[in-house]
């Protein structure tokens, strides 16, 4: 199984723990008390990011498709 490479990015807060969000997918934002907690929160708006656009992706209109679900780590 191959794993994708994303860039988190983790920024400290004033008032304490981290603001974190990937490099490269504008949009994709979390927090955490902790750098850990931020990552796993990442991770899982990640996952309903990709859950929402599976839900509303657009069908495409080729007669012969192959779908397949593929797998990634975070």
């Amino acid at each position: 199984m191959k794993n994708i490479e994303l860039t988190a990015m983790f920024e400290p807060c004033k008032e304490g723990g981290f603001i974190a969000y990937i490099q490269e997918i504008q949009g994709i934002n979390s927090q955490g008390e902790t750098i850990e907690e931020a990552k796993e929160n990442l991770a899982d708006a990640i996952n309903l990011m990709f859950e929402e656009l599976r839900k509303t992706g657009t069908k495409s209109k080729a007669k012969k498709m192959i779908t397949q679900t593929l797998h990634f780590s975070f």
